[in-house]
């Protein structure tokens, strides 16, 4: 852990995006006022001059040097007193972020930009009506984003644009995400619901979940049928969907066409079959036979050594045959994902990841830069796991963004993830003309994400203003069994508040 000492008590919002800033250079830092064992000190000034201009400065001294920093920027308003608070923290992450770029030599692409949807800010320039090479002025002047980031965020909002041209106008529908909560094992990285389905099958809970979300399916497509809701796609995830027998998800699959409305309208459906070891031709068949055909085959890497690392209990071989199997019976959507940084793994690795994946050719290609995230088996023993250092994850992304443009591949989503290594980000790369509208709208949070099943959550989103309130379901298979119908009040409610004054006109 780095001690960081600053001169001050800042208030505690402002602490607290210091240490985002810190954190971007150092795994683990601490914001602290007084330390007798700080490792390096930071001493900061800032004022705003009556013309609405906010000065900042920043002083850093380690091991003896000193390096310093100012910054300046004017507004053509005082600003509410939220604005003048962000304003502030916004000028300070430059003088910090500055200065530690100095003592460490590390460029951060991103800027002083911490948060997990880049793109959503390039939106909303473009919707208040800037240019292109405006809102790229912004972006380099205001966040000190770098121009290989900036022209990534133009390419993926450019696509999506094409994908979705009522982009702006989509909150007046909703999309739907159904979780069903169960794996073969829990990979090493993994924080999402995924229960082992053996022992809880055993324990009668599988049957049990599902009987439930039959309930909660029924319950919500009621609502949005008496409310008149069109619904613009349909995510299933977990855990695995695929986990559970054919004859389940076909009795699922019929349960949804069946309650929600006007399916035929239904932009896309996909199902999330990311455990290559949980695909058969029997559920593939149930797939085809409610013409599903998006789904995903996820590989995570091409070393059967790393596989088993991280505790994913197939094969390569297995991924490769079970890709070809689902394309052969009809699969035309196949999504693959790769992870850059796994255990052990470096250059040499993520070739041989990327040199099988152009023998496949999937319709779209998710790559995802591992991050550690607080609850997995992974962070928890830190020490087991020894992963790629800051530019070497940094050159297996520009080898991914290579190979996706030379095999024609087109970047349509992003999003970053706190605690990613090299402070990189995970980017959704797709053939053209075959773009998940699911993955751009709740990166996007254009609409609302209705919810439903174990681990769900509900992201209602105001179409008028934007403004967004959270639902979630419980994780655990045991604890949803016994409120799924509490959750499906709540969320009626919810959805009553939010829509009712629109839906009554």
């Amino acid at each position: 852990m780095k001690t960081i000492q600053v001169n001050e008590q800042f208030k505690e919002d402002w602490n607290r995006v210091l240490n985002h800033i810190a954190n971007l250079f150092y795994e683990d830092s601490k914001i602290t006022i007084k330390s007798e064992e700080a490792d390096m000190s930071i001493q900061f000034e800032h004022s705003i001059d009556r013309d609405y201009t906010i000065h900042t400065a920043s002083e850093l001294t380690v091991d003896g040097q000193t390096y310093t920093s100012r910054y300046s920027i004017g507004y053509k308003t005082e600003g509410t007193e939220k604005e003048q608070g962000i304003r502030m923290k916004r000028a300070l992450s430059h003088v910090m972020l500055d200065v530690l770029e100095q003592y460490t030599g590390m460029t951060q692409e991103w800027g002083i930009l911490t948060g997990v949807r880049p793109t959503k800010l390039y939106h909303k320039y473009r919707k208040q009506g800037f240019s292109d090479d405006q809102i790229a002025e912004v972006l380099k002047e205001d966040f000190r984003i770098s121009d290989a980031k900036i022209s990534l965020m133009k390419a993926i909002v450019e696509r999506q644009l094409v994908t979705i041209p009522d982009l702006d106008e989509i909150g007046k529908e909703l999309s739907v995400y159904i979780g069903v909560p169960f794996c073969p094992t829990k990979c090493a990285y993994c924080t999402f619901p995924a229960y082992a389905i053996g022992a809880n099958r055993k324990q009668g809970r599988v049957e049990s979940f599902i009987d439930g979300l039959h309930i909660e399916i029924r319950a919500m497509g009621k609502w949005l049928k008496e409310n008149n809701m069109n619904i613009t796609s349909v995510y299933w995830g977990g855990g695995t969907p695929t986990s559970i027998e054919a004859d389940e998800m076909d009795a699922l699959y019929k349960t949804m066409f069946e309650s929600f409305p006007n399916p035929e309208s239904i932009r896309e459906i996909t199902v999330e079959a990311g455990r290559p070891d949980t695909i058969t031709p029997e559920k593939i068949e149930v797939l085809k036979k409610w013409g599903i055909d998006r789904i995903s085959v996820n590989p995570q890497s091409y070393t059967d050594e790393t596989l088993k690392a991280i505790g994913r209990h197939h094969t390569v071989q297995e991924t490769v045959d079970k890709f070809w199997l689902s394309r052969n019976l009809g699969m035309k959507n196949i999504n693959m994902d790769l992870i850059i940084g796994l255990p052990n793994e470096g250059i040499e690795e993520f070739q041989h990841s990327l040199d099988e994946s152009e023998k496949l050719q999937p319709e779209s290609l998710t790559v995802h830069t591992l991050s550690f995230k607080r609850a997995s088996e992974m962070t928890r023993n830190k020490d087991k796991y020894k992963v790629a250092d800051r530019n070497t994850v940094s050159e297996m992304m520009d080898m991914a963004s290579r190979w996706t443009k030379e095999n024609g591949y087109v970047p349509y989503y992003l999003y970053r993830q706190k605690n990613i290594l090299g402070n990189l980000e995970n980017v959704g790369y797709c053939k053209p003309g075959e773009e998940s509208i699911y993955n751009i709208v709740i990166m996007e949070e254009v609409q609302t994400i209705l919810g439903i099943g174990c681990g769900a959550s509900s992201k209602f989103v105001n179409p008028k203003t934007g403004k967004i309130t959270q639902f979630h379901n419980p994780k655990d298979p045991a604890a949803y069994i016994m409120t799924f119908e509490d959750a499906i009040e709540k969320k009626i409610e919810m959805l009553n508040d939010l829509y009712n004054v629109q839906l009554s006109k």
